[in-house]
């Protein structure tokens, strides 16, 4: 029974030598959360990485959602395999952004993950530690929305996150949500870099004009409200959503829209971490 106690013990202690070392390769760690699902969590981590890796940084994108992975849907990487060196796991590419998700682990897009907490935990922690991330300037997660099992166990496992970027839309149902994402960074240590109103208005896509469906406001005034800075609104463009269903990130665009502009914006306080 001792001698098993101490290999559990060993066996711990090499899986956080392994999980630093792979960790101190990266120079800033994000997460990406909200407190709401539909909220457009994922669109964004989606188009910073990119624009990131497009600004000339070296950039990983990790897919922490166990149970409804988007990503490789977002980035046209469906039905692609993930392969192994034989000791390390290696990441699929869009372009030059490294990318890992549990959707490149199933064999079928409609198969459903029936895990507990321990399990998840347990992935989250391989796809850290055992994926070849390599060097990198930022590693962006997108985190499920909630303040359960997955973002938990992400800042357990990363100990020096830089911070995360709240994503909400305006109206009050999502704040209210929202707001439980920024308690939940206070209560773990984890500083808030920002808040996002996202789907803030509707642009037309024939003349550019925003109209505001919903209430505005609620994303800046709950920025307020708990001191953390507002990054700014993103207005709905109906082709952001078509460049999600096309898998191509919408700050690929080449035409110039305030969706657009409003998800570069985003990158300033993201690229003051890196001077």
């Amino acid at each position: 029974m001792a001698r098993s106690k101490q290999s559990d013990s060993n066996q711990r202690a090499e899986e956080e030598a392994a999980l630093k070392a792979a960790m101190d390769k990266i120079h800033h760690k994000i997460i990406v959360l909200s407190g709401k699902g539909g909220v457009g969590k994922s669109t964004v981590a989606v188009n910073m990485a990119v624009a990131l890796s497009d600004a000339g940084k070296r950039v990983g994108l990790l897919d922490a959602d166990i149970h409804g992975p988007s990503l490789p849907v977002l980035l046209g990487l469906e039905g692609t395999e993930v392969h192994s060196d034989g000791e390390r796991l290696i990441p699929l590419f869009w372009r030059d952004v490294k990318v890992m998700s549990m959707g490149f682990l199933l064999k079928k897009r409609d198969d459903a993950v029936i895990w507990r907490g321990p399990l998840k935990m347990g992935v989250l922690k391989q796809f850290l530690k055992d994926v070849d991330w390599g060097e990198l300037d930022f590693l962006l997660v997108d985190s499920p929305p909630g303040t359960g099992d997955e973002p938990l166990s992400i800042c357990q496992l990363i100990s020096d996150l830089d911070g995360a970027l709240v994503v909400t839309t305006p109206q009050e149902v999502a704040a209210s949500d929202v707001r439980k994402s920024i308690r939940f960074c206070q209560q773990v240590g984890v500083p808030v870099l920002g808040i996002v109103e996202n789907m803030s208005g509707f642009q037309c896509p024939h003349c550019g004009k925003v109209t505001h469906i919903f209430r505005t406001g609620g994303g800046e005034a709950m920025a307020q409200e708990y001191g953390v800075p507002f990054l700014g609104r993103i207005p709905l463009d109906p082709a952001v959503g078509e460049a999600c269903e096309e898998g191509k990130p919408f700050v690929q665009s080449k035409e110039k829209s305030p969706a657009r502009e409003a998800l570069e914006a985003l990158l300033q306080p993201v690229l003051k971490l890196d001077t």
